[in-house]
């Protein structure tokens, strides 16, 4: 593979690939401790009760759903927003099966189609996304940039993004 040729960036090349089982598995895990969360989360938390602390400062329980998206962009859109999350995870983890790719890569992707089809399992049975951690901390930085609250979220939304920003880093990394 020619490193001029659009596919022969380093990311792809850089490490021995894994076996097309590994992505499986991380995504699997990752999926079952959202769905565990969630779970719990639902049995023993309250709707508009006052956030217990976790890690004081820093991370607490507070039980919410949302309809739509992060910062409740396309609220309302639940079972539609649910069919695109679970194509995209599918998607991504039919790409690992058929193209295995390097260990970084894998557990990156895997990340981020685990989170995908977390949040498409809730959509599909509570026509919601249950989310329920919240971080006093985020919440202060983003109201001093004047963007009020963080949101709230769960496992799978931190699969997404630590997995989308690794995901750039890897980019950024391979292409020097």
């Amino acid at each position: 593979m020619s490193s001029s040729s659009p596919s022969g960036s380093r990311l792809l090349r850089s490490a021995p690939q894994v076996p097309a089982w590994l992505p499986l598995l991380i995504a699997a895990l990752l999926i079952a401790a959202d769905q565990l969360l969630k779970s719990w989360a639902l049995s023993h938390l309250q709707v508009e009760a006052a956030p217990t602390p976790f890690i004081p400062g820093v991370v607490s329980w507070l039980l919410t759903f949302n309809t739509g998206a992060a910062w409740s962009l396309f609220s309302g859109s639940a079972l539609p927003l649910a069919l695109g999350r679970l194509l995209v995870g599918l998607g991504i983890l039919a790409y690992l099966i058929r193209q295995p790719q390097t260990p970084a890569l894998s557990v990156v992707l895997a990340m981020i189609s685990a989170g995908a089809i977390g949040n498409a399992i809730d959509g599909f049975r509570f026509g919601k996304v249950t989310d329920m951690i919240y971080s006093p901390a985020l919440s202060a930085v983003t109201r001093a940039i004047k963007a009020g609250d963080f949101p709230i979220f769960n496992i799978a939304d931190s699969c997404v993004v630590v997995g989308t920003v690794l995901l750039i880093l890897l980019s950024i990394r391979s292409s020097k």
